[in-house]
């Protein structure tokens, strides 16, 4: 068999390999199902609900005016975003878990074929180079995203992929078409913005420096930003033509001075951010420095430019991040709603992008340095796979960090004897929560007066706040964070603080409430679930009713009734 054909079928083996690997990665939440163990943090305390709700509430297909009576007495049906995303459909389709499950696989599969098609195409072509694009891209696509975000941060090389293609002039239907179904499964607003922004800033490159104006290229960034506004039409209308104010409006976030932004940045550009882990920390920062110094001191071919450029952006990338904090910005934001209620800050969302595509780079030019360079770059590949494994969720939440599997966090059991205890129509009445997410009562069919969403109307704030004013007072930390954020409307507690997950394992007691009951009753509330006991109920209005447990609940849910 000819070098060539060897060299292909090892590439090709490999490639099939790390495929195995990625639908090992994903198995346990195929195999355990619901007692797998997945983040709660903006998962199963928010998405996962919020598409359970929808898809019960029958307004999934709901018109742009419709609301969803289940979350606050009527949520904007706008605020859990469009019909046309297909992670809304795999929920619609098969049980939250599974759908869950097929969503993992779908992104992290998709992950890897765009960016092995990325390095492949357009910045590692070398054939003898296929450890490093076999190796960066399972990297990558083994990176611990933030579930609900789909594609929209692991599928920019895909994106990227077809844009250069059409940039350079050598495209065909399979590019857009890529164009035209990637917005079918990321978010506009959690990624592809700002990598459309960046897309635009090339296009100028090219139009200042080439002097080609490259209409093709101008097109496909018309054509997918036109599709995202189609699929997210919703947004559009709550953002731009819906008058009524949202509880983003009164959003600060401007109040670093610059020596606390210049550490952010730093911070960032090091550790990254929760939303778009990188785990870049330990193998890839060393494989930077060790790739600069080889630039530094040697000729600087096409790739050494490419390496420089993209070291640079992920640094500005990092920088405009934190200086989107800074107070700097205090006078505009007063001004302009839209800096409020739309995150700019997001730019650094194309970072893992960056930084995986830094990372194959940096380490194609070391592997040009000779033989033992190659070891070491087929070391620093398989180390950063090693970091990034444990990161599994079912090993780092069901043995590292040990909350409740899915089964005990939303305890279905538990939740239905408590609502066949009440026997009460559902709809017929109002509950919050103390020490548990509002999630949890949403998921299994309660209407609640609490909830975390991205957008809800300010007035409705206004009204909550009442309940909780007095609890607002005492805790100068939580009153900021209701008042200056507010996402979450939650029935704070001053003796709780901003922990809301108390297990049946606490011994913690609630000594000295102070609600307002009487507002939540005209806001139709009747009973609060609390996760811990409230000492002095009585006080409040409050009367309990009855404790339940399960066996198969993290919980120990205290049901109290408003009297």
């Amino acid at each position: 068999m000819p070098l060539f054909q060897q060299k292909k079928s090892k590439e090709t083996t490999y490639w099939f390999a790390a495929l195995v690997i990625i639908l090992l990665y994903v198995s346990p939440l195929f195999i355990l199902g619901e007692d797998a163990h997945i983040r709660v943090h903006d998962n199963l305390d928010s998405n996962i609900a919020w598409y359970k709700v929808l898809v019960e509430s029958g307004e999934l297909l709901g018109s742009i005016d419709a609301v969803i009576p289940q979350v606050i007495n009527g949520l904007p049906r706008d605020a859990y975003g469009t019909e046309f995303s297909l992670i809304v459909w795999l929920h619609a389709l098969f049980p939250s878990v599974t759908a869950y499950a097929l969503s993992q696989t779908i992104t992290r599969v998709f992950a890897f074929i765009g960016m092995y098609l990325l390095l492949k195409k357009h910045f590692i072509k070398n054939e003898k180079a296929y450890p490093i694009r076999i190796g960066v891209s399972l990297a990558f696509a083994l990176t611990p995203f933030w579930p609900s975000g789909m594609l929209s941060t692991l599928g920019h090389p895909l994106a990227l992929w077809a844009f250069l293609n059409i940039r350079s002039r050598d495209f065909s239907w399979k590019d857009w078409l890529t164009l035209a179904l990637l917005p079918l499964y990321s978010s506009f607003v959690l990624g592809f913005f700002f990598f459309l922004v960046l897309m635009v800033f090339l296009w100028i490159y090219d139009v200042m420096v080439k002097r080609d104006w490259n209409l093709p290229f101008l097109a496909s960034i018309a054509f997918m930003t036109g599709v995202f506004l189609l699929v997210e039409y919703r947004l559009v209308y709550s953002m731009i033509i819906s008058g009524d104010p949202t509880h983003r409006v009164e959003f600060i976030s401007s109040r670093h001075d610059f020596w606390r932004s210049l550490r952010l940045s730093w911070k960032n550009f090091v550790l990254g951010h929760t939303h778009v882990m990188t785990l870049h920390t330990f193998v890839i920062l060393p494989i930077f420095f060790l790739a600069l110094i080889s630039v530094l001191i040697r000729k600087k071919a096409k790739e050494e430019k490419a390496f420089l450029f993209l070291l640079v952006l992920n640094y500005l990338l990092s920088l405009w991040y934190a200086l989107w904090f800074n107070n700097m910005w205090i006078p505009l934001k007063k001004r302009i709603d839209l800096l409020n209620t739309f995150n700019f800050a997001r730019f650094h969302f194309v970072r893992p992008l960056i930084i995986y595509l830094s990372f194959a780079i940096a380490c194609y030019i070391l592997w040009r340095l000779g033989k033992k360079w190659r070891i070491l770059v087929g070391i620093a590949l398989a180390a950063q796979i090693c970091i990034l494994l444990p990161f599994n969720e079912e090993y780092l939440y069901g043995v590292h960090f040990n909350p409740p599997s899915f089964r005990e966090y939303y305890a279905t059991e538990q939740f239905e004897e408590i609502k066949e205890y009440i026997d009460r129509p559902q709809s017929s009445y109002r509950v919050a929560s103390i020490g548990l997410h509002p999630a949890i009562a949403q998921y299994n069919g309660f209407y609640t007066l609490d909830t975390y969403n991205n957008v809800y109307p300010l007035a409705y704030k206004y009204r909550f706040r009442k309940i909780i004013a007095k609890e607002l007072e005492k805790n100068r930390g939580l009153r900021t964070y209701f008042d200056e954020w507010g996402s979450r409307c939650y029935i704070f507690v001053d003796e709780l603080g901003k922990h809301y997950s108390f297990k049946k394992t606490s011994k913690k007691k609630i000594k000295n409430l102070e609600l307002n009951i009487e507002a939540f009753k005209e806001m139709g509330g009747r009973y609060i679930f609390s996760s811990v006991p409230i000492m002095n109920a009585g006080s409040n209005g409050l009367e309990l009713l009855k404790q339940f447990d399960h066996p198969e609940s993290a919980w120990r849910i205290y049901l109290y009734e408003a009297k």
